[in-house]
């Protein structure tokens, strides 16, 4: 019996003895592991005794094209990032600890490069003469051409325009799972079967948990039992009708109170999803769940459906202080943030109808949007605004790219018109925007006074989420867009009638350009404003003159402002008294008490205005910058 004890004894000296060597190896091993520039494993000691009989540590693993083995659960992360506050007085990057995989199918793009078609590629499809012929009555029912989208194959390829760099990065193999909300209204069945094609054959299967379409009480026939019936081949598709027209916003409400997957992203019932779109949205959430994931927007031509991308591409989304959305190029503190151009973009504001949101984040703790925004307009602001100013952030993520067919007309009727959206923007200024409103109403002072219902709950939601101030988000988040869009106008060049020398008769906005008597009304008043466009004087007005037809005796014409120079950049010439207009290198002229566009010619007095200046400093420099051509033309 002593013999017995004494050997156990022992045994049980020898065992310590050997697990203590033991432990002092396995430590010794992650430390060299951190020492030869492998995987982040800093704070290794609790590492080890949290890896699972079945994972391997990274020095263990072969090659980096291998997929690795370590699956890093939540409860080992808070524990190195705990190890590694200690010991290094910083915190861990959760990125660098996570596992990575190449969501791509590299066979099916490799197919889909083989694909031929009518818009296979993105490409054109080519009008022959009978498309031509009705194209005007293909539009009417949905603002882009239907008869050319039923041409066009439902699972048609789409060019991959991405980055070439996106094409090698890695994301998170543990990635949550996605409901698709995709609201629709009267959609062309084409269009809208397209969209959910899409989904399906540009997306991990595994990611995807729903398709949800939402229909806001459509009235034709096509969008009831024929396509129930051919939604059933999708067990993952579901359909949900609103029993009576709610509009866009509650219509995207409704699917997000139904969904079940982990991030809720919305889509419009128009797009098509391109290579690879879905893993760098989910990963982005899944890095932080307080963030919104925006994708790059591609453009859909809306007659020949060719895919392209939108003009200057990646971008910040802004506004104007009417708040209507604006893109605007990334600022300097951006391009510092950012190491590559594959990198996301933080961006102020959404455009609105594509993003991708936590569901609990989403629906729980942000309350989803204002539930006071009637059917559609001003939505992207309240929750842009919310987003940043209640502790989240939102991002443009380039290697996501979704196209969309932007319509050429609002093919569907918005209950309560106009007056709908002027209320919803009243909500959103009062709600977030403090004294920065008074901006917003200065320039639509129609609305100051307007009813615009209850907003207590929103400034309580404001209160309880311990909400910053507007004056931060334009600070912080958003300085750039004062430099495009100052709150307070700048003064203009130019302000007052443009008056004929030869005929003493005013340029007169109507439909067009006219030159009819002087009469000091407020379509005679024309500015050139800080953008070195030309507009009438009112602070609201949309439309500046524009000229892109570049052909003699063509008159200019109102056209949507852009603030982009070009066809619409006015320079005035005090000396000469030319209004001489660059891209062109043609001064406004007369014909037959006519306005018209013509070769500039120094001593033409038709040619010769008289226009009132404000800033001669600008006025100057401006014309400086832009000598007029004068061009003789002979007779032979």
């Amino acid at each position: 019996m002593r013999f017995r004890k004494r050997y156990i004894a022992k045994s049980l000296a020898a065992f310590s003895i050997i697990f203590f060597i033991g432990i002092v190896i396995m430590r010794s091993d992650v430390r060299s592991s951190d020492s030869e520039g492998g995987s982040d494993l800093r704070g290794g000691k609790a590492l080890v005794g949290l890896l699972k009989d079945n994972q391997v540590r990274p020095d263990q693993q072969g090659d980096s094209g291998r997929e690795q083995k370590l699956e890093v659960k939540k409860s080992i992360r808070d524990e190195v990032d705990r190890n590694k506050e200690v010991e290094d007085g910083g915190k861990s990057d959760d990125e660098e600890m996570l596992v990575r995989i190449d969501w791509h199918d590299w066979d099916k793009i490799n197919q889909y490069k083989m694909r031929q078609g009518p818009g296979e590629q993105g490409r054109k499809v080519e009008l022959d003469a009978e498309l031509k012929k009705t194209h005007r009555e293909d539009v009417k029912a949905n603002g882009f051409n239907e008869r050319i989208s039923n041409l066009v194959s439902l699972d048609r390829a789409v060019p991959d325009i991405r980055h070439p760099g996106c094409q090698t990065i890695k994301y998170l193999k543990d990635l949550p799972t996605a409901s698709i909300v995709i609201p629709f209204h009267n959609e062309a069945l084409s269009a809208l079967k397209r969209t959910v094609h899409s989904v399906f054959n540009m997306s991990p299967p595994q990611l995807i948990k729903e398709i949800v379409l939402v229909d806001d009480f459509s009235n034709r026939e096509y969008l009831k039992k024929e396509l129930d019936d051919y939604m059933e081949q999708f067990p993952k598709v579901r359909i949900l009708r609103n029993e009576m027209r709610e509009g866009l916003i509650r219509t995207r409400l409704n699917g997000a109170k139904v969904a079940v997957g982990d991030v809720i992203i919305f889509l419009d019932s128009h797009c098509e999803a391109n290579v690879n779109w879905l893993p760098p949205l989910l990963e982005r959430i899944a890095l932080n769940r307080k963030r919104i994931a925006c994708p790059m927007i591609d453009v859909i031509s809306n007659e020949d459906f060719h895919y392209e991308t939108q003009a200057g591409d990646v971008m910040r989304g802004a506004f104007d202080w009417e708040l209507y959305y604006k893109r605007i190029p990334i600022n300097q503190a951006e391009r510092n943030r950012r190491s590559k151009a594959t990198d996301p973009v933080r961006s102020p504001i959404m455009a609105g109808g594509l993003f991708a949101i936590d569901r609990k984040y989403f629906m729980e703790e942000l309350g989803g949007y204002d539930d006071g925004l009637e059917i559609w307009g001003g939505e992207q602001y309240d929750l842009s605004f919310k987003i940043w100013m209640c502790g989240g952030e939102m991002e443009e993520v380039p290697c996501s790219r979704v196209g969309h067919i932007y319509r050429l007309f609002m093919s569907y009727s918005v209950p309560g018109g106009g007056n709908v959206i002027g209320k919803n923007l009243q909500r959103v200024v009062e709600v977030w925007m403090d004294e920065w409103k008074e901006h917003f109403y200065k320039r639509k002072p129609y609305l100051r006074g307007n009813n615009f219902g209850d907003i207590s709950k929103q400034l309580a939601l404001r209160d309880r989420l311990k909400c910053k101030n507007f004056t931060w988000f334009m600070t912080e988040v958003a300085p750039d867009i004062l430099e495009y869009y100052p709150a307070v106008e700048p003064e203009p060049r130019t302000m007052g009638e443009v008056k004929s020398v030869s005929t003493g008769k005013c340029l007169t906005k109507e439909t067009g350009v006219f030159l009819k008597p002087c009469t000091k009304a407020s379509n005679q008043i024309f500015t050139i404003t800080w953008h070195d466009d030309m507009r009438e004087k009112e602070l609201a007005t949309k439309d500046c003159i524009d000229f892109s037809n570049y052909q003699k005796g063509k008159k200019p014409s109102p056209y949507r402002c852009h603030h982009g120079g070009g066809n619409q950049l006015w320079v005035y010439h005090p000396k000469t008294l030319h209004v001489y207009h660059p891209v062109s290198a043609m001064c406004l002229d007369i014909f037959d008490e006519k306005i018209g566009m013509n070769h500039c010619d120094k001593d033409a007095k038709s040619q010769k205005w008289k226009w009132p200046i404000k800033d001669e400093k600008k006025v100057a420099e401006l014309a400086a910058k832009h000598p007029i051509k004068y061009i003789r033309v002979f007779a032979s």
